[in-house]
């Protein structure tokens, strides 16, 4: 369970949820807005749908909700169960002919850990966005965590423990929060450099994936382009543009390469969202570049807290992280 008042929801407007199907490892997580939102793509092995409305440019300026789920591309189709659960309760952006909720979602590939012919679907998409509320943020190998690992540089053989893990902390008068997905190829490394959780060795001792790979070895197992994955969001509940935000997201993948080494490699498909539910007002939430008090030290200051919420949420997406046994 997320430590009270130190998860994502801490940020005003935002509430989480998550299903799983424990038995077949693989699940999903619905952070439920609405927020203005963008995104930094990092990975060379992604999976998503409907990023095209986090551009600065976009028609739609407000997004309702996003979901984060197992199952590889095939897990896409919970984000339907998401929408609909949203159409019911009359969220979205406002046509001519109905209101649309508006919901990106991103993968990641669980599927060679437990049994791979389940994946999420629209029915775990709707149990996760009905599961979401404003309490502690459970961490671990739950929602979209729960068939995640780290350390793959065997393949499965010496693979460590990865899962959900999230952080949040004040700045001044507002929150700065940050959930991850962690499901890398590399390991999880503590501010010491310690690893936290990661590949092992046939003696059961850490490998250290980055000195190993910069000596020379080769990764071994079956670790194919997009078994790997990272997905981060951080959120604040004040007021910052999308053209913020996604200097906000960049801030947030630079607390991602802190923490898991080697990041961003060619299997891995690492995605960074970033979320404000400050000052949304009138109808499409409309938060033009140019937002009050959004200069560039305050974007610096606040970038620094996205750091290191980011930072800390991936630490305690392993067990090590949180204080538990490995």
């Amino acid at each position: 369970m997320g430590e009270p008042g130190r998860t994502l929801t801490a940020v005003d407007g935002l509430s989480v949820g998550h299903a799983r199907d424990a038995e077949a490892r693989t699940g999903c997580t619905a952070v439920v807005g609405p927020f203005r939102a963008a995104a930094e793509v990092r990975g060379h092995a992604t999976g998503s749908r409907e990023m095209d409305v986090l551009h600065g440019d976009h028609v739609v300026s407000r997004v309702d909700a996003l979901l984060l789920t197992g199952g590889s591309a095939f897990g896409l189709a919970a984000a339907q169960g998401v929408v609909e659960w949203l159409e019911e309760r009359g969220r979205g952006f406002e046509t001519p002919a109905a209101r649309v909720p508006i919901v990106p979602a991103a993968v990641l590939y669980d599927l060679g850990v437990g049994d791979g012919s389940v994946r999420p679907g629209p029915a775990m998409g709707r149990r996760a966005a009905d599961a979401a509320g404003e309490g502690p943020v459970p961490e671990g190998a739950v929602g979209a965590g729960t068939g995640a690992t780290v350390g793959n540089l065997r393949g499965d053989a010496g693979a460590g423990a990865g899962g959900v893990g999230s952080w949040a902390l004040r700045q001044r008068e507002h929150a700065v929060g940050a959930l991850a997905v962690v499901n890398a190829f590399g390991d999880v490394v503590g501010g010491d450099g310690r690893v936290l959780s990661g590949a092992r060795g046939e003696d059961g001792e850490h490998l250290d994936t980055l000195r190993t790979l910069a000596a020379g070895a080769r990764p071994g197992g079956a670790s194919p382009a997009g078994r790997n994955t990272t997905l981060l969001v951080v959120a604040t509940d004040r007021a910052v543009s999308r053209s913020g935000l996604r200097l906000l997201a960049k801030q947030a993948m630079n607390g991602l390469t802190r923490r898991i080494a080697p990041a961003g490699t060619q299997v891995d498909g690492d995605i960074a969202f970033a979320l404000s539910t400050g000052g949304l007002g009138g109808d499409d939430g409309v938060a033009a570049d140019g937002v009050a008090g959004e200069g560039t030290s305050e974007l610096m200051g606040l970038g620094a807290a996205v750091q290191v919420a980011a930072e800390r949420a991936v630490e305690r997406a392993v067990p090590a992280g949180r204080g538990e046994s490995p």
